[in-house]
């Protein structure tokens, strides 16, 4: 996970709870989703982070944590997932092309923040994926049969 304070985890939590998942197995967190409504762009929801402890990798979870808040009634108008992912992270990429495919929507990638204004952090650029129009329908109807995560 990328260092964060802990304080703007939980102005997430807190100010964005209705697009925000956090997944437990054995009363342990193994995965969380961050998103967010961008407030100028109706239909779109920004999905800002993805985490999943190594060990429940591989199973689904981080599209099923994605499913759960597509469905929820705050997600109804949502029409378009956008996030950004740097080159060298495939996983994140891969995950974003397979719910581009189940839910029927194109995904395009463009370069959004180049490397240099990250500074002295040896951080990669960020290239926006864009995914849509989709139908919420759509979203519901392919994922309606997960329990959660």
């Amino acid at each position: 996970m990328d260092l964060n304070s802990l304080y703007s985890y939980l102005l997430l939590c807190s100010h964005f709870r209705n697009t925000c998942v956090v997944a437990e197995a054995d009363s342990e967190i193994v995965g969380f989703v961050s998103a967010y409504k961008p407030p100028n762009e109706r239909g779109v929801l920004f999905v800002w982070q993805i985490v999943v402890r190594e060990e429940s990798r591989g199973r689904g979870l981080a599209k099923r944590m994605l499913a759960q808040i597509l469905r929820s009634s705050s997600c109804g108008n949502i029409r378009y997932l956008k996030t950004t992912v740097s080159p060298a992270n495939q996983a994140s990429k891969a995950l974003f092309l397979s719910m581009a495919r189940e839910l029927g929507a194109a995904c395009a990638e463009e370069p959004l923040f180049p490397a240099d204004l990250f500074e002295d952090q040896a951080h990669e650029e960020e290239n926006l994926l864009l995914i849509g129009p989709f139908n919420d329908h759509k979203a519901r109807r392919k994922e309606g049969k997960d329990e959660g995560p």
